[in-house]
């Protein structure tokens, strides 16, 4: 019997820079990111035009998945802002690099 390791993504999209953000958890951050790109779910995401993935973050176990998500929500604006200039500092859509 083979033992697949799954991963599970802590994420956050954008409207653009210093746009709206939302803070989000999966276990296909490629699938995820297309459905917020494409506006294919409804929702906050495509009421506001979030469809740039700009921070995630990848965690074997979903209970620290979850955790750092309510984490995340919990943090004020500014903080989450900085995450992302810290990682991602032109705020680069990220969705292309999971692409390759």
């Amino acid at each position: 019997m083979s033992y697949e390791q799954k991963s599970y993504y802590v994420y956050i999209m954008a409207s653009g820079r210093n746009g709206t953000l939302y803070v989000g958890v999966t276990n296909d951050i490629a699938r995820r990111a297309y459905e917020h790109k494409t506006h294919s779910v409804p929702g906050f995401t495509k009421k506001y035009n979030v469809d740039k993935l700009v921070y995630y973050e990848c965690f074997a176990d979903i209970k620290d998945a979850i955790a750092q998500e309510k984490r995340l929500k919990r943090y004020a604006r500014n903080w989450k802002k900085d995450l992302i200039e810290k990682n991602n500092p032109e705020w680069r859509d990220l969705f292309d690099t999971l692409m390759e």
